[in-house]
């Protein structure tokens, strides 16, 4: 299974840095976005993928999961959320103060 998903991952950061690579505004915020979500996947798949053991440990215990993962993706939607909102925002202004999305075009303007 943990090969699937990284395989997923990783059509997922392709896709990703295709879509960073494009001239239009709205298509580099949804490549951040999808880059992020890879990251997600990568740091499950890599945590491993274990089912019904609880992430406790005491005694009794014979088999426990590592929670470490869970927080560390947990953190990384945290920071993936205010990077997209972030990078919208910074989108959202720029065309209101320009008037065009196109990374082409924005060569060479006045303000730069």
């Amino acid at each position: 299974m943990e090969a699937f998903i990284i395989v997923i991952a990783g059509i997922l950061v392709t896709i990703g840095i295709y879509m960073l690579l494009s001239k239009q505004l709205l298509r580099i915020i949804l490549g951040t976005a999808l880059l992020t979500h890879a990251a997600h996947l990568m740091l499950m798949a890599v945590g491993g993928l274990k089912k019904g053991a609880p992430p406790i440990v005491d005694e009794a215990a014979t088999a426990y999961t590592d929670p470490i993962p869970h927080a560390l993706i947990l953190t990384s939607i945290v920071i993936s959320f205010a990077l997209t909102a972030f990078v919208l925002v910074l989108g959202y202004r720029a065309y209101v103060r320009i008037r065009f999305e196109d990374m082409k075009q924005l060569k060479g303007y006045e303000d730069e």
